[in-house]
């Protein structure tokens, strides 16, 4: 874990260094968030704040993982896979940021454009898994202690699927002041932990790198929020957290530790087919559902300081019940 604590000092300082520069820059090129109408109404005075700001932990991210493998020479194929795999999601959220910012309203690329990208990121991944591998590919069931192998056909397929739906289970996290990078971070130090456990340096890094870019993150986008990540940031987390698990061999894993990011999906998919089934009806007050929990009456701060610890509680179990 002393790889971990490095890369996660290196990302924290520099983040929480350049985060008022890039805030300043993102105010000058006028990158300010568009707030949608149909949201809570308290959120219009969250229009124009900075968005795009994930590229402050972006850059401290991927410093950290470059120069704390370089300086532990733990600097490996896995670590610079799940790190091309978050930066290129990050490159189509900037582009999506951008489309919103041209455009002045909160829609910038059509789902199905997204979604062509993402899966052509997601097979350049696989791809490096492929060549790097010796063998079939491994899958570790929770609970069971027990791996099995799959077909390369079948498990490209399921790759895919996995690592596109979690990174849009993370963008549809980041909707309110710090929630996708606070439940983000024990995720992280539960990867580094399970990096250090079965011997994969690379993910012990980047892992490390990651909690502590979001902790540097999180001085300025803790409600009140100074600057948002914007799909710049929220889909390089999701590109992060597939890239590890699937790396350890185990992105069945995120069933438990990556809950939090699945219901807010679910409540999404519940919301519009009760809303087309019933013909106008809601299942929610809002959906995804961290709008529903602040139309019912919860401050921000509660909800995020909740769905965290509820991440935390998740991932302990996931550390010493469901692994081998």
């Amino acid at each position: 874990m002393k790889q971990a604590l490095i890369c996660c000092a290196i990302a924290f300082v520099i983040t929480a260094a350049i985060g008022p520069s890039v805030i300043r820059y993102l105010r000058k090129m006028k990158f300010g968030q568009k707030i949608l109408e149909i949201g809570p109404k308290w959120h219009m005075n969250k229009q124009n704040i900075p968005t795009m700001g994930g590229f402050m932990f972006i850059i401290g991210i991927a410093l950290a993982v470059i120069l704390g493998g370089l300086i532990t020479g733990t600097l490996s194929v896995h670590a610079l896979a799940i790190l091309g795999l978050s930066v290129a999601y990050g490159a189509v959220g900037l582009v999506d940021d951008y489309a919103k910012i041209k455009k002045k309203e909160n829609a910038g690329l059509t789902p199905r454009q997204k979604l062509v990208l993402q899966i052509l990121v997601a097979a350049v991944f696989i791809l490096v898994l492929f060549l790097e591998s010796d063998g079939l590919p491994s899958l570790m069931i929770p609970f069971t202690g027990i791996s099995i192998d799959l077909p390369w056909p079948v498990y490209i397929i399921f790759a895919a699927f996995v690592i596109v739906g979690a990174d849009n289970a993370v963008n549809l996290t980041d909707g309110i002041d710090g929630l996708a990078a606070s439940v983000t971070v024990p995720v992280a130090v539960f990867f580094a932990a399970v990096g250090a456990r079965i011997g994969n340096t690379g993910v012990t890094i980047f892992a490390g790198a990651l909690a502590g870019g979001l902790l540097g993150f999180l001085i300025y986008n803790f409600n009140p929020a100074k600057v948002f990540m914007g799909d710049t940031g929220s889909l390089f987390l999701g590109g992060a957290v597939a890239g590890m698990a699937f790396a350890c061999d185990m992105p069945l894993i995120l069933l438990l530790v990556g809950l939090i990011y699945i219901i807010e999906t679910l409540s999404v998919i519940l919301q519009v087919t009760y809303f087309k089934a019933t013909h106008g009806k809601r299942l929610f007050k809002m959906a995804p559902i961290h709008h529903h929990f602040e139309m019912c009456g919860w401050g921000e701060k509660r909800i995020v300081l909740t769905f965290t610890a509820v991440t935390i509680v998740l991932c302990l179990a996931a550390y010493f019940v469901a692994l081998p």
